[in-house]
């Protein structure tokens, strides 16, 4: 990204957000008024257009990865077509939200993929997007490092072949090092390496790290969750309990690695919290829109319980933010149920609403991983099944083809 990056400002009703493309931060200034609520109670109430939000571009994949959240693989025939996706990106630019993130499946296999992300940036949208890597030629990798507002993220789940093939693919751990070596030869800078963090690689986060640094790139561990294929393999790759303490102290000496989302239940093992480790934002400050155009509270809950609307609906994406019933009681205070009485709530608040719902936890219970152990604990007692994640997009058979508005692909 050039070293020219601006920074954005959208008024709310506490104040004033600003999000600097450049630094990948934001930051809130605040009105004097004595009646203000505090800023996470602001936050918790839900703002007038979300900070980002995640789009599931496509479900099509050319991997199949084990904890997989919406089981992609194959497209979907009903995705939002070439003209819908830009009429969305008006959308949000018209709402002032500061960026996406563009995830899939693997985004990058929709022929129009790269004129959407260079649309959005042209009309002042950062984009994150996510990639297996696969797809990363020489030429698109200077193609990326020539746009504003862009910033990638390459999957891998090892810090060796060993670790990581064994959840993402044969051959997928050299494709994303090869992507990783072609962004930093064209020179795009502080790309991000992702990693989900399972019982599989928690023991290789600091040769990980260093794995990052030597692209010149920046970590970014991110929670296994049991939806999608995940539910099947949950039991097998979620980090023990000694596991989680260690990726614990891991971040505590490690304040450049991201996190991103919610490792919450960790919270508590520190006596000052971990940034970005206690705030749920789910349909208050983020949500996820689908590959067709189904938008949910959560990024990591694609299951119709948690779903708003679709943005074809009459008042698009926006009458969904500002309306929807279900955003509506997100955004209502919520008393911490179970975990009000423990010690460690500010911290955790109560873990992650993703990590409850698909073990069948109670929302306002503990988190699964809990690391005082409540979450097993009421596991162990609990009869309720949990539900099912949506059938999703196995490949089975011939691939679904679909027509989009431009024919134009990725140089």
């Amino acid at each position: 990204m050039p070293e020219t990056a601006k920074v954005a400002r959208r008024r709310e009703r506490f104040g004033t957000l600003a999000y600097d493309y450049g630094a990948r931060r934001l930051t809130f200034v605040r009105r004097r008024e004595r009646d203000l609520p505090s800023l996470p109670d602001a936050l918790s109430r839900g703002l007038d257009a979300p900070i980002c939000l995640t789009w599931e571009l496509t479900y099509g994949c050319n991997l199949s990865c084990t904890h997989c959240l919406s089981s992609s693989g194959r497209r979907d025939p009903g995705e939002l077509t070439t003209q819908e996706a830009v009429g969305f990106l008006d959308e949000l630019e018209r709402m002032r939200v500061f960026y996406v993130n563009i995830g899939g499946g693997e985004p990058t296999l929709r022929p129009d993929f790269a004129d959407l992300v260079e649309y959005a940036v042209s009309h002042g949208i950062g984009v994150k997007f996510s990639t297996n890597g696969t797809t990363m030629t020489r030429g698109r990798a200077t193609r990326y490092a020539g746009m504003d507002y862009l910033d990638i993220q390459v999957s891998i789940d090892g810090a060796c072949p060993a670790t990581n093939d064994p959840v993402r693919g044969a051959g997928s751990f050299a494709a994303a090092t090869r992507a990783m070596e072609r962004l930093a030869a064209a020179g795009f800078g502080a790309f991000k390496v992702s990693v989900v963090v399972t019982r599989l690689n928690a023991g290789e986060l600091e040769s990980l790290w260093r794995l990052a640094h030597g692209y010149g790139a920046v970590l970014r561990i991110t929670r296994l969750r049991p939806s999608g294929r995940g539910a099947q393999s949950w039991d097998r790759l979620r980090p023990t309990q000694a596991q989680l303490r260690d990726v614990h102290r891991f971040l505590s000496d490690h304040p450049d690695v991201l996190t991103g989302d919610s490792f919450f239940h960790l919270g508590p093992l520190g006596r000052e919290p971990l940034a970005g480790l206690n705030t749920c934002g789910a349909g208050r400050v983020v949500c996820l829109v689908d590959p067709v155009g189904d938008v949910y509270a959560c990024p990591f809950v694609m299951h119709p319980e948690f779903r708003a609307g679709n943005v074809r609906m009459r008042g698009g994406f926006s009458g969904i933010w500002q309306d929807s019933e279900l955003f509506g009681r997100l955004r209502e205070p919520a008393e911490g149920g179970e975990c009000a009485s423990c010690s460690g709530f500010d911290s955790c608040r109560g873990g992650c609403m993703a990590a409850k719902f698909f073990t069948g936890l109670p929302l306002d219970g503990p988190d699964p991983e809990c690391v005082f152990g409540h979450g097993e604990a009421t596991l162990a007692t609990s009869a309720a099944a949990p539900p099912r994640s949506a059938p999703g997009h196995d490949v089975s058979g011939r691939p679904v083809p679909v027509a989009f508005g431009s024919r134009r692909s990725p140089a």
